[in-house]
């Protein structure tokens, strides 16, 4: 069944497999994704926990600059979905291409500031001095060539926004599949060669990007929104509405990313062995992202397209239809966790305590599963909709006001240690899926009546211009 085929149907269950048709991919290319992450935080646990906690931060580094390459991603996906659905494939192409240009530019000036502060941006951070060491060198090799994730990220944001989520997968698939080898290699050598430990986890995450970097704008030239970098076309103008919406976006990954910031620095402070729970707790739980991740992608680009066709009660449906069916997803993982939590710990450490501490996290974790797919989902259909600040100041409320504030309340004050942090890190969770829930329904009431009104003014005009003809 083609992608346009499935746009065109009505039925539930016809919606349920259209949302599947596009999530499903987004789905495995984020397990896939996951499961690297996975893979580079257990071999490098073997190394120490120093180790672990040095990529922890340093990678706490590297999110703020995602930050702002997915925001670019966000605003360019919002305007592509929506030129797709009013048949504009011109201007589609047009927005790929200048978002394109931007994150090359963005991601040159992050290369340059980590080639000159990787250090600055550890200490900022309140890391240990040998954390410092271990962690700048990872930086450094990750985040100089910044570029190459900003391009990698805008690519693959072009080709789900234009409805197909498979080739991102396919290209994730053999990616991952290379990135865990040289993992391994890397990190601890062949035959006589030790490797290069901390930095040979750094280097194989390179050396995989730039390979998708590549992948990815070959199937964007085989796609119908390929475009040429070196064309002559003025499109300049679309750069301020992608710049525009970019912009909350950005500030709402920044507020989410410096909060981390913030916060892990308080959990380094309740102790290293607490900071290195929580970062294994952490890689544990991205797995249950991953229906989330997909659906918002579904989500977005079913949204996006039905406003663009100027139907806006079919793109509501679609987003309340995929924010259920991610709530039993990501239920059903809230349940094995729960239940698996141990099992799931003693993959990264043999300590006893360390166990000890990443199950709580994950048993507590386990309960917020319902509001964090409302959250995702929503978030992504909201966005699609061109309103890219609701989702920031949930952010803000959330990160601020709740998670940082709880975490050194119940963390810190309190002596709860890793307990206090995470149920803090719930209450943010599901205040902002309250949130989120309202803002969706009072926006798209508003679009709803706004497109019936418009609509009545049009059969209004015809009847008029039809009783004319008549007279």
């Amino acid at each position: 069944m083609s992608y346009e085929r499935l746009l065109e149907n009505r039925t539930t269950k016809e919606k349920v497999v259209a949302i599947l048709f596009l999530a499903i991919p987004a789905m495995i290319e984020n397990i896939l994704q996951t499961v690297v992450g996975f893979v580079d935080t257990l071999f490098v646990a073997k190394l120490g926990l120093v180790e672990v906690t040095a990529v922890g931060v340093a990678n706490a580094v590297l999110n703020v600059y995602m930050a702002i390459f997915m925001a670019i991603g966000i605003g360019a996906s919002s305007l592509i979905t929506r030129s797709i659905g009013a048949d504009n494939i011109d201007k589609a192409k047009a927005i790929a291409k200048q978002s394109t240009l931007l994150s090359l530019i963005i991601g040159i000036i992050f290369g340059l500031i980590t080639l000159f502060f990787s250090e600055s941006l550890l200490l900022l951070m309140g890391a240990e001095p040998q954390v410092i060491k271990e962690g700048s060198v990872y930086l450094r090799i990750v985040g100089i060539p910044s570029v190459f994730i900003s391009i990698m990220l805008i690519f693959g944001s072009i080709l789900r926004a234009s409805g197909d989520t498979k080739t991102p997968m396919n290209v994730a698939w053999w990616m991952n599949i290379l990135h865990i080898g040289l993992d391994y290699v890397l990190i601890f050598g062949l035959g006589g060669w030790l490797g290069w430990g901390v930095a040979g986890a750094a280097w194989a995450t390179v050396i995989v990007r730039i390979l998708g970097t590549f992948a990815l704008y070959y199937y964007i030239q085989k796609s119908n929104i390929s475009f040429s970098l070196f064309d002559s076309n003025d499109s300049k103008s679309l750069l301020s509405p992608i710049i525009k919406l970019s912009i909350p976006a950005a500030i709402e990954r920044l507020i989410m990313r410096l909060g981390q910031i913030l916060y892990i620095g308080l959990i380094v402070y309740i102790g290293t062995e607490t900071f290195a729970a929580h970062i294994i707790a952490g890689n544990i739980e991205m797995f249950s992202y991953m229906p989330g991740y997909g659906l918002a992608i579904a989500a977005t680009t079913l949204v996006g397209q039905y406003i663009g066709a100027g139907k806006s009660t079919d793109a509501y449906h679609y987003g309340l239809l995929t924010t259920g069916i991610a709530v039993i997803f990501m239920s059903l993982i809230g349940v094995i966790m729960f239940f698996c939590a141990s099992w799931m710990a003693a993959w990264f450490t043999t300590d006893i305590e360390a166990i000890q501490m990443v199950t709580t996290a994950l048993k507590i974790d386990a309960f917020a599963q319902p509001a964090l797919a409302i959250g995702f989902v929503l978030a992504g259909a909201l966005q699609a909709a061109g309103d890219t600040k609701s989702p920031m100041y949930s952010t803000a409320i959330g990160m601020w006001l709740i998670r940082i504030i709880g975490i050194y309340v119940l963390g810190i004050y309190f002596d709860l240690g890793i307990a206090g942090i995470w149920i803090a890190i719930v209450l943010d969770i599901v205040v902002r899926a309250v949130f989120l829930t309202w803002r969706y329904r009072y926006l798209f009431r508003q679009l709803i009546k706004e497109e019936k009104s418009f609509e009545d003014k049009d059969t209004g005009l015809l009847s008029r211009n039809t009783h004319d003809q008549n007279v």
